[in-house]
């Protein structure tokens, strides 16, 4: 197996709420395990909360998530995004609406960028952050139309 690099993202009671969006925007299975399956707390009020959820889409995406521990500090999206890039335009405006929808933010709509790909950012309602970019080889192909 080669070596992979998957997001894993922290939540404070909203593990089991945000890996279950993101499921309904990639679709695939979620796996979601708490801290009560392991007994891995001490503290009865996190019997309940994701130790470990791991979501993995039909097209080979893997997000990791769980809550973090009331122990441990936490500060919402502060530090990461996560990037989606390909050529299917549909599909990442689709992703790309369904993150900024429902309580989320645009930070840049998706429109043709500098360097000739359609770009956009948004943060979703957990406070992640995403930058979404359709490749431009893709772009001017469908803008020149069918081949003679």
């Amino acid at each position: 197996m080669p070596t992979i690099l998957n997001p894993y993202l922290g939540f404070r009671d909203t593990a089991r709420e945000a890996m279950t969006f993101y499921q309904s925007v990639f679709g695939g299975d979620l796996q979601l395990s708490t801290f009560g399956d392991f007994h891995a707390s001490e503290d009865p009020a996190e019997a309940d909360k994701i130790m470990h959820g791991m979501l993995t889409s039909e097209k080979g995406f893997v997000l990791m998530g769980s809550d973090t521990p009331d122990s441990m500090d936490y500060s919402a999206g502060s530090s990461i995004s996560i990037s989606l890039s390909g050529d299917d335009e549909a599909e990442l405006r689709g992703y790309y609406e369904k993150l900024s929808g429902d309580g989320g933010t645009v930070t840049v709509p998706m429109e043709p960028a500098p360097w000739g790909d359609i770009f956009g950012m948004c943060t979703d309602k957990f406070g992640v952050a995403w930058l979404v970019n359709v490749n431009a080889a893709q772009v001017n192909a469908a803008q020149a139309g069918p081949a003679s």
